[in-house]
C-alpha cells in the first residue's frame, strides 16, 4: 500500500502541467553539482564553472538532472558522465592512490560501454577526448591556473561536463538520455511487479532513500535483503519482494522528493520524519507543514493561517483546492542503520484528517497570557517536556507517537503524561505548553472511558470535584496570598513545596494553610475577605475525613497542575478583578 501510494504520487507529479514541478523521468535524478567542466569540441578544458550561490559554508550548488546514481557500497562503481572528482579526474584526496586509479578507470569504462552512436555524439566525444589526454601525473600543472582547482582538491565535489556553447550538460543531451536508464546495469529477471501488477524487469537493489535524519548519509532502504536469513525459497535480495525497476525508481524518487530539505510536505518530529501527500493537488499538502513544523521567524502568523484554513474548510464542508474526499496519506519514517523503519502509515480522506487535526488543536486549547501564541506547534509542545527545553533531549519516539495519535484520532501516548508531570515537578512550573498537553491527554483518554467523565474546559472550572484539581487551585490561591502579603518575593511556596504538594499533599498542606493565616493578616480587610471566600469555596468540595489525601496518583497530579495553572490565569481575568474589587470596596464601606 505504501509503495503503491508513492508510485501513484510519482505518476501524478510526472503529469503536472508545470514542467518545473515534474519529478525526474525514469533513470534520472536531480543532484547538486558544484563545478562544471566546460569543454571545447576537441576536448580542451576551457574553464571550470562554479554553480554555487551564497557565501561561506552556506554555499548551495545548482541542482541538475543527471543519470541516476549507481548504488555504491564499499566497492567501486561509477556514475554516467558525472561523479566525484576522484572518479572524474583521478585525483587522490584520501591518500589511497590504488583505489582512486580503479575509480577513474571505472568512470572511463562506464562511458566506453555506451553504444557507438552515443559515443559519437559531439558532447560525449568531447568528454572522451578530454579523458584520453588526461594524465593524473600532470593534473596539477594543467589545472592549477583555474581558481576552483584548490577547492576541488580539498572537498572532492561532484563534477560534470558541458560543451562550451551549450546550456545543458553532456549527460542531458538527447543521445545520452535515450539510453541512460539501462547503461551499465546487469541483466535481471523478468517478473510480476508487486506494485504495478505488470510484468517488468525486477530491481535487484532499490535506489537509496535520503533525507531521513540519523540514517546513513549515503541513503537507506525500506525494501532490502542483505543476509541469507532474510531470504526465502532460494531467492536473493530484491527477488524476495519483486518490484519492477520502473516502480522502484518511481517510489524512491517520490519519497526522496518528499524528504528533501526544501520540501513543504515534510516535518521532522523528534527522530521521526513525517511526509504527507494526496492523490490529487490539495491545499492540505502544504498546510500540514505549517501546522506541525517549527514556527517560521519571518512569518509567525503562518501557523495561525494554516489552522484557520482547516477550520474554515470544515465549516464550509469543502476545501479551496482539492475535494473533501481526496485520499490523503501520512507516512512516518525513522532511522535504523542501513534501513528505514516505518513508524506509522495513515490514510484517509482529506476531510477526515482535517477533522482530526482540528480536534488536536481544540484539545490543546487552554487559557494563556495575551502575548502567547494562540496555537502551539508540535515542536514547542515537545520542547516543553525536554530538559532545558532542548530538542536533543526530547525522547526519540515520543514525537512520532504523538503525531500518530493525532492523525489516527487516538489517545496521546502515556509517556507524554509522565514527562509533563515530571517536568512540572522538577522545574516547579506549569507553563502554557505543559498545561495544554495535560488537558489534551486527560480529555482524549477520558472520552474512551467506559464511564462518562466530564472534560476539563480551557478555562477555570470551579465546579470540578476532582481532589487533585481542587488541591491545585488551593495551592495557587495560597501562593497568590503570599505574593500579595510580601510583594517583590524572589521565591514563593511554589519553589519550595510544589513537588510535595502535587504528589503527597498530606505532608505539606497543613503547614501551607497555617502559613496562609499569617499572610492574610498582612492584607487589607477587603483583600483578606475575598481570599478567604475563595478558599472556602474550594474547601467545600473536599471530604473532611480524607483531607488532605496522603498521595495523588499520576492522573490526579496532572489535574493538580491544571487546577493550579487555570486558577493562576483566572486571577488576571476581567471577571476575577471585578469580583476582587467589589468585595474590597464592600469591606471598606462596612469598616466602622
Amino acid at each position: 500500500m505504501i509503495l503503491q501510494a508513492l508510485d501513484a504520487y510519482y505518476r501524478r507529479k510526472q503529469a503536472d502541467p508545470d514542467p518545473a514541478k515534474r519529478l525526474p523521468p525514469y533513470g534520472f535524478e536531480e543532484k547538486e553539482i558544484p563545478f562544471i567542466l566546460e569543454l571545447a569540441r576537441d576536448g580542451t578544458l576551457v574553464q571550470i564553472s562554479d554553480t554555487r550561490s551564497g557565501s561561506g559554508k552556506k554555499k548551495t550548488a545548482t541542482r541538475f538532472l543527471v543519470p541516476q546514481a549507481v548504488k555504491k557500497t564499499s566497492g567501486v562503481a561509477a556514475n554516467l558522465l558525472w561523479d566525484t572528482a576522484e572518479y572524474v579526474l583521478g585525483i587522490d584526496t584520501r591518500d589511497d592512490p590504488e583505489r582512486v586509479a580503479r575509480q577513474h578507470e571505472a568512470f572511463r569504462a562506464r562511458i566506453e560501454a555506451l553504444p557507438e552512436e552515443v559515443k559519437n555524439d559531439p558532447g560525449v566525444a568531447a568528454v572522451r577526448a578530454f579523458l584520453a589526454r588526461l594524465d593524473p601525473d600532470q593534473l596539477e600543472e594543467r589545472l592549477a591556473a583555474f581558481p576552483a582547482w584548490e577547492e576541488i582538491k580539498r572537498i572532492n565535489p561532484y563534477l560534470s561536463f558541458r560543451l562550451q556553447e551549450d546550456v545543458e550538460l553532456v549527460c542531458q543531451r538527447a543521445a545520452v538520455t535515450a539510453v541512460a536508464d539501462g547503461v551499465g546495469e546487469e541483466e535481471t529477471k523478468e517478473g510480476i511487479c508487486l506494485v504495478r501488477g505488470e510484468s517488468a524487469a525486477l530491481a535487484r537493489l532499490h535506489p537509496p532513500i535520503k533525507g531521513v535524519w540519523g540514517a546513513q548519509t549515503s541513503g537507506a532502504n525500506i525494501v532490502s535483503f542483505n543476509l541469507g536469513a532474510f531470504n526465502s525459497w532460494g531467492k536473493s535480495q530484491g527477488a524476495n519482494a519483486p518490484v519492477g525497476k520502473p516502480a522502484a525508481f518511481a517510489y524512491t524518487t517520490a519519497l526522496n522528493h518528499l524528504l528533501a530539505g526544501e520540501s513543504r510536505q515534510r516535518v521532522q518530529v523528534g527522530d521521526t520524519a513525517i511526509v504527507f501527500w494526496a492523490e490529487e493537488p490539495h491545499e492540505l499538502e502544504e498546510c500540514l507543514t505549517d501546522l506541525f513544523g517549527e514556527p517560521v521567524r519571518d512569518d509567525p502568523d503562518r501557523q495561525t493561517e494554516a489552522v484557520r484554513t482547516i477550520y474554515e474548510a470544515i465549516q464550509r464542508g469543502r476545501f479551496a483546492v482539492g475535494e473533501d474526499d481526496t485520499r490523503f496519506y501520512v507516512l512516518g519514517l525513522a532511522p535504523n542503520a542501513a534501513r528505514i523503519a516505518i513508524r506509522f502509515f495513515e490514510s484517509g480522506t482529506a476531510m477526515e484528517l482535517a477533522q482530526r487535526v482540528r480536534q488536536h488543536f481544540e484539545d490543546i486549547g487552554i487559557v494563556h497570557k495575551p502575548g502567547e501564541p494562540e496555537y502551539l506547534s508540535l515542536f514547542r509542545l515537545l520542547a516543553s517536556l525536554a530538559v532545558q527545553h532542548k530538542a536533543d533531549n526530547i525522547p526519540p519516539r515520543l514525537g512520532g507517537e504523538l503525531v500518530r495519535a493525532i492523525f489516527e484520532g487516538l489517545p496521546y501516548p502515556y509517556g507524554l503524561l509522565v514527562l509533563a508531570v515530571n517536568r512540572c515537578r522538577a522545574e516547579r512550573e506549569v507553563n502554557y505548553p505543559r498545561a495544554a498537553l495535560l488537558r489534551a491527554f486527560l480529555n482524549r483518554r477520558d472520552r474512551r472511558s467506559t464511564f462518562p467523565v466530564k472534560e476539563i474546559p480551557p478555562m477555570l472550572d470551579p465546579d470540578n470535584p476532582n481532589v487533585g484539581y481542587r488541591l491545585g487551585r488551593l495551592f495557587a490561591v495560597l501562593e497568590r496570598i503570599q505574593e500579595e502579603a510580601s510583594p517583590g518575593l524572589n521565591t514563593t511556596i511554589r519553589e519550595r513545596y510544589y513537588g510535595a504538594a502535587s504528589s503527597t499533599p498530606a505532608a505539606v498542606f497543613s503547614t501551607l494553610l497555617r502559613l496562609s493565616t499569617h499572610h492574610l493578616a498582612k492584607l487589607s480587610e477587603g483583600k483578606a475577605r475575598w481570599y478567604e471566600r475563595v478558599i472556602g469555596e474550594i474547601m467545600d468540595g473536599f471530604d473532611p475525613s480524607g483531607f488532605p489525601p496522603r498521595i495523588l496518583p499520576l492522573a490526579d497530579q496532572a489535574r493538580f497542575a491544571l487546577g493550579y495553572y487555570q486558577q493562576r490565569q483566572a486571577f488576571f481575568t476581567k471577571t476575577a478583578k471585578e469580583s476582587f474589587e467589589s468585595t474590597t470596596a464592600l469591606a471598606e464601606e462596612q469598616r466602622p
